[in-house]
């Protein structure tokens, strides 16, 4: 493929998963027929989604070919089938790491890609718990300026943010527990 071709974009659910055979490829967010944020960069030889495959989820990365690049693409079903004939210790240690891998993707990308109130929302729905009342209940059991720094943002941020969903009625409550009235709202806003 030539350089300038799209591999992928975020959010497909392709039925292949792509092996740089040479090139070079870059990860991050395309906007307009370019990459607006650069990610990261992969030279083949090397495998560009396996770890989304891994996690049975579509690449939260678009995927720009930087250079001329040779890829093949191999059935996800095959794929998968090979990773299963391997001893059950390096199967695991193969999902943990595309776990981890997939989660710090999304952190980058949500970074990049989602405001604060939309990080914050999404943080708030992703730990809510049940609770007996009924509705959703999130209890901090972390200081505020630790959740801050997770969603990459000054603490000052976070407390007018909640403040702000507060005043919507998006959230109630007051110190380390908040309930979520109205959680479909705050998915709209998650999704930012």
């Amino acid at each position: 493929m030539a350089a300038g071709t799209w591999l992928r974009l975020r959010r497909q659910s392709p039925d292949t998963v792509m092996y740089l055979e040479r090139g070079r490829v870059l990860l991050g967010i395309g906007q307009g027929g370019q990459m607006r944020h650069q990610l990261g960069v992969v030279e083949g030889p090397a495998w560009l989604d396996a770890a989304f495959v891994l996690q049975r989820r579509g690449s939260s990365l678009d995927m720009l070919a930087d250079s001329d690049v040779r890829v093949q693409q191999l059935p996800q079903t095959d794929f998968l089938k090979a990773v299963s004939q391997l001893p059950p210790p390096a199967q695991q240690l193969l999902q943990d790491m595309a776990q981890a891998y997939c989660a710090q993707t999304e952190l980058a990308v949500s970074r990049l890609s989602k405001d604060a109130e939309a990080r914050c929302a999404q943080w708030l729905l992703r730990h809510a718990m049940p609770h007996e009342a009924g509705g959703l209940r999130v209890t901090l059991h972390l200081r505020k300026r630790l959740i801050a720094a997770q969603l990459g943002i000054a603490p000052e941020t976070f407390s007018r943010v909640l403040r702000q969903l507060r005043e919507h009625g998006l959230i109630a409550g007051r110190g380390n527990v908040i309930d979520l009235p109205k959680p479909a709202a705050l998915e709209v806003l998650a999704v930012g």
